[in-house]
This record gives structure tokens, sequence and C-alpha cells, in this order.
């Protein structure tokens, strides 16, 4: 008899520790995507600056100046918002 309660404590000691290594790793992963979005979102951010950059470029290489004027400006807005965004995170 005692064997059997010896051997159901080191069971429930087992599941315990199993569960605290489940939710331990469960928290890995939440913390994962939460970065993983993050990174996903400033990847997104700056595909965006980058595709103004190259028509700003393209707009001047082609002499639009007035075009090019409204894309830096379009650039500025979206710069000044996401430095208004980081500052409001923090």
């Amino acid at each position: 008899m005692k064997e059997i309660t010896a051997e159901q404590r080191e069971i429930k000691e087992g599941q315990r520790q199993v569960r605290e290594k489940f939710e331990a790793i469960e928290l890995q992963c939440e913390e994962l995507r939460k970065e993983t979005m993050l990174i996903t979102q400033q990847s997104a951010k700056t595909q965006i600056r980058l595709a103004l950059m190259f028509q700003i470029l393209k707009a001047r290489q082609n002499q639009e100046l007035d075009k090019a004027a409204i894309i830096t400006h379009a650039l500025e807005v979206v710069a000044r918002e996401e430095q208004e965004l980081g500052a409001s995170k923090k």
C-alpha cells in the first residue's frame, strides 16, 4: 500500500513538473507570436517607405518635380506618424 502511495506521489509530482514546463512553453510561444507580429509590422512599414523613396527617385529622374514633391510630402507624413506612434508606446 505504501508503495502505491509513493508511486502516486511521484506521478503527481511528474505531472506537476510537466504542467509547469508546458505553461512556460506556452508563455514563450506567446512572446514569439508578439515579436513576430512586431517584426512583420516593421517590415511592412519599411517596405512602404522604400516604395515611396523609389517613386521619388523615379519622379526626379523623369523630371516630374511636382510629383516628387507630393510623394516626398507623403513620405514625411508617414515618417511623422511612425514617430508619433513610437513615442506614444513608450
